[in-house]
């Protein structure tokens, strides 16, 4: 950096800095040559690392924090943690010794906090033992194992067709109210229903408290709260706590993973992050590159997210799965942060939003969504009863985008769109209703073997939810033995069709019996 110009600083700054001159043995104190918009640059400290914290004599006399993130060679830029107004140029600056920390461990379950780990919910202080560095280095090759766990979302369209394993970065993509947060939020509850013991953290990037406290309510009385953690910032917090966020829920989230454990970490929304990232970096005056972002926002989230890890035998076998949510701008995918963030994880999970408004919710894209990994960590159950499905949906929109425009179809062809408007049906499931194991395989094998073909489409819903019902009152057995995931036996596989056919036949026989009376 250029030489720090003497003339436009006050004499009262000139003073204070040519005393640091004089005592050049004194390393860890500096002086706030000037302040603003929550951005202090400081003369001296000469020896301050990336990312350590430095204590700011305020006017009040109180310390205020703040952290260096620009390191100049006579000047330093350091992001305030707290209140700007309370820091004036002339102000003695000193270091610190330590990185960001915030506290980690057991004791944050069931609470919700700010980036800092300071409570939020009126649930007295958190007395936790041990704290985190907010940015370690990610887990190298050798210390992971490749993904081969199940994380069941209790989404069928998901856990079929783009599952996703423990220790995989699957992005939830799309535009505003498509159901993003929907689908984290269920995931979050299906691990609570199949008492899996992985722990949720909820990370709100700038989300509004009304939504965070009716969160907060939800999973409560769906009884998830009691194995999560809720990071929460709003849109009025400043753009360093907003940065801050994701790297604090993700160090509470390694506490787990190194200890033997499996979390589940969701980002909502990354977007808003490299927004506040590139505030910060602006008025760092770093220099803009595309769309005003700075030339390591790609950076910003790969050192988050690559912390999300499977680790190994030797290490203790536990995950990090990490949910981040990036949201689109009228479906382009193709923009500067979307691209970035679906470069960096194991696939994508794409929500359109012509889909959510026809009403097929979750609105997942077939041809869009992918997942790299997941499907080694399929159950068996479920990859024998999804394993044509996505290609069938595929077929199917394809089909019946065609169709339009020919009303004189082949045999095949029609019964194509008719089993694809069937599945489709079928894959439909209301927000908070996650399924197990044994109602999705039920479901599909049915479906993709027939049972469902002869019952009218608007009546599919309808007739799925009185075989789940046959079936959870008559075949207990049958639904532990499907539960656990294993590949059903061929004797099993007639049964669960013999009932389907029996169950489905009535909304069979009573749309013929319509069908008479009308004639």
């Amino acid at each position: 950096m250029a030489e720090l110009s003497i003339t436009e600083l006050s004499e009262d700054i000139k003073k204070a800095i040519n005393e640091l001159k004089s005592r050049p043995e004194i390393e860890n104190v500096g002086v706030v040559t000037r302040v603003g918009d929550g951005i202090a640059w400081i003369y001296g400290l000469s020896s301050a690392g990336y990312n350590e914290m430095l204590e700011i004599d305020s006017i009040t006399g109180s310390m205020v924090t703040a952290f260096a993130l620009n390191l100049g060679q006579d000047e330093i830029g350091a992001v305030i943690l707290g209140d700007d107004t309370l820091v004036e140029a002339g102000a003695s600056v000193r270091l610190s010794g330590k990185v960001l920390e915030v506290p980690v461990g057991p004791e944050l379950i069931g609470r919700v906090v700010d980036p800092l780990g300071r409570p939020l919910d009126d649930a007295g202080p958190i007395k936790a033992k041990l704290t985190s560095p907010i940015e370690r280095t990610a887990p190298g090759v050798l210390a992971r194992k490749s993904v081969h766990e199940p994380l069941m979302t209790g989404i069928t369209a998901i856990d079929a067709m783009v599952p996703i394993g423990r220790g995989q970065r699957e992005l939830l993509i799309g535009d505003r109210q498509t159901g993003k947060t929907a689908i984290a939020v269920d995931t979050m509850i299906n691990q609570s229903r199949q008492k899996t013991g992985v722990i949720n953290v909820y990370v709100a990037i700038g989300q509004k408290l009304s939504k965070i406290a009716a969160l907060q309510d939800r999973l409560k009385r769906e009884g998830v709260m009691d194995q999560s953690i809720i990071v929460a910032t709003s849109p009025a917090d400043p753009a360093a706590m907003l940065y801050l966020a994701p790297y604090a829920g993700c160090a509470m989230g390694e506490y787990f993973r190194d200890n033997k454990q499996h979390a589940l970490i969701i980002y909502d929304d990354l977007s808003k992050h490299a927004a506040a990232y590139r505030q910060m970096s602006l008025l760092l005056r770093r220099p803009p590159g595309r769309e005003a972002y700075p030339g390591d926002v790609f950076y910003l989230h790969s050192r988050l997210l690559e912390r999300s890890a499977k680790l190994s035998e030797e290490l203790g076998a536990g995950s990090l799965t990490a949910l981040p949510i990036i949201e689109t701008q009228a479906g382009d995918i193709s923009a500067y942060i979307p691209t970035n963030v679906i470069s960096i994880t194991d696939g994508q999970i794409f929500l359109e939003t012509n889909l959510f408004y026809q009403g097929i919710r979750p609105a997942i894209s077939v041809g869009l969504s992918v997942s790299r990994v997941g499907g080694n960590a399929q159950t068996k159950a479920i990859k024998t009863a999804g394993g044509g499905l996505k290609l069938s949906l595929a077929q199917f929109r394809e089909l019946a985008a065609f169709s339009q425009f020919s009303t004189d179809l082949d045999p095949e062809t029609r019964h194509t769109i008719e089993r694809g408007q069937r599945l489709t049906e079928l894959l439909k499931q209301p927000q908070y209703s996650p399924y197990s194991i044994w109602e999705m395989y039920v479901s599909l094998y049915a479906a993709t073997n027939g049972a469902f073909d002869d019952v009218p489409v608007e009546k599919v819903k309808q007739a799925q939810d009185a075989l789940l019902r046959e079936f959870k009152t008559k075949q207990a057995k049958l639904t532990d033995a499907l539960n656990t995931g294993a590949a059903p036996t061929d004797a099993q596989n007639e049964q669960i069709l013999k009932h389907a056919k029996s169950v489905l036949s009535t909304y069979k026989v009573a749309d013929k019996k319509v069908k008479t009376e009308a004639k």
